[in-house]
């Protein structure tokens, strides 16, 4: 019979890699909740038309790259591609916005893009985002930044660049997408690739975020949005620099930075680094003030950022963890004792030390090869002479010290000074 493989872009996680999304999630429940922020979980499918109005029916995301099902009645569902859609319906569906002023959730979980894996980006990948729903002005937008840098710092990485940007608003925006279409519409098209030939059309900006060296070339000289704001959006971002230079969070302009989904306005930014080749996008966010109501909710404003876990563990590869050493082997020389073994160990672990027993009863030599193989602190040896006489071998496994203590007494022997 063929053997069943693991769909391509979707991985298995053992404990090294594990260990590392775990310590992410601890250091990102350490940060986030001195900013008040308060983790919530949403469902992994959502109705699609979420997130063609949520993301935009032009982006790449919802045109090329969302997993989509039909359920028994014919509607559409999606495994969720991004995690703010799903956070805007349950903060509308659950009618937040009515009972606080200023809301701040953050999630972790996985997303699903159906694009093709690369080192860095698989089709099943792991976010973790952090959205604050209420506040206008530019201090939410400066501090949401700083709590980001924060928690990367947390984490130990290093050679990080903050790249930020201004988008605009509903008042300037419609008018430099104009100027920014005419000065397109201009270029010799034969030279843009077709996804910015559609762009162009359909959503200019997107042509500035253009990976395409030829595409980025002919576009450098593009108008730039921050010379075509309006004054409060100026402001606003000059309140946003402010900011950043007053805490010492180091930034670069960035007049090309776009972003990828469509709802973004005013501030935006990226976080990127050098050392993991050309996927260096680590984190990444906006301001979004219209996206509730977009989705059928209030006109409150909102901004967040998503971290992309795989990318933080590349950077965190080689990372020397704390070492993970169980506390106990109960190791058992002859059958007769493994009802005592059993019951020894679960004593063990009721008073809070971690271990496993040797399930097959072995040899004195190959138990202690078995019990080394383990990495445990502590081997606890059963023998027929130990259960006749209620009593367990505890061995040292750093010192190679033994003693014969009461099998009732063998917590008390679990540790090192």
């Amino acid at each position: 019979m063929a053997q069943i493989q693991a769909i391509k872009g979707f991985a298995d996680h053992f404990q090294d890699s594990s260990r590392l999304f775990e310590m992410m999630e601890a250091t990102a429940r350490e940060v986030f909740p001195r900013y008040g922020f308060g983790e919530l979980r949403t469902p992994l499918m959502e109705y699609t038309d979420l997130f063609c109005r949520g993301i935009g029916t032009e982006t790449d995301v919802v045109q090329k790259e969302m997993y989509c099902i039909q359920d028994s009645k014919g509607r559409s569902m999606t495994l969720r591609p991004e995690a703010t859609a799903g956070v805007m319906r349950a903060y509308i569906e659950n009618g937040v916005h009515a009972r606080e002023a200023v809301s701040k959730f953050f999630t972790i979980g996985p997303m699903f893009r159906h694009e093709r894996p690369q080192k860095g980006r698989m089709r099943q990948f792991h976010q973790i985002n952090c959205e604050c729903l209420g506040p206008k002005e530019p201090e939410a937008d400066a501090e949401i930044i700083c709590m980001m840098m924060e928690f990367l710092g947390k984490l130990g990485l290093k050679n990080l660049t903050l790249q930020i940007n201004s988008l605009g608003c509903a008042s300037c925006r419609p008018q430099y997408r104009k100027t920014l279409h005419d000065w397109l519409a201009a270029l010799d098209q034969d030279k843009l690739c077709p996804d910015c030939k559609r762009r162009m059309e359909t959503n200019p900006l997107r042509v500035l975020d253009c990976k395409v060296p030829t595409c980025k070339e002919l576009t450098a000289a593009a108008p730039v949005i921050l010379e075509n704001e309006c004054p409060d959006c100026k402001a606003h971002f000059d309140a946003v620099l402010r900011h950043l230079d007053a805490e010492g969070v180091p930034y670069q302009i960035n007049h090309r930075l776009v972003r990828g989904l469509d709802y973004y306005t005013r501030t935006t930014w990226e976080v990127v680094s050098n050392e993991i080749g050309s996927q260096g996008s680590v984190a990444g966010g906006g301001r979004y003030d219209g996206l509730v109501e977009q989705l059928g909710g209030p006109a409150v404003p909102g901004i967040g950022f998503a971290c992309g876990m795989e990318r933080l563990a590349l950077l965190l590869e080689g990372r020397e963890l704390p070492e993970v050493r169980p506390d106990f082997y109960v190791a058992v020389l002859d059958d007769t004792c493994r009802d005592a073994a059993f019951g020894l160990a679960q004593s063990l672990r009721r008073a809070g030390f971690a271990g496993t027993m040797g399930y097959e009863s072995r040899s004195m030599k190959a138990t202690m090869r078995q019990a080394g193989k383990s990495n445990a602190r502590f081997t606890l040896i059963i023998g027929t002479n130990e259960l006749a006489a209620g009593t367990v071998i505890v061995k040292n496994m750093e010192s190679g010290e033994q003693r014969e203590v009461p099998a009732g007494e063998a917590a008390g022997c679990l540790t090192i000074a």
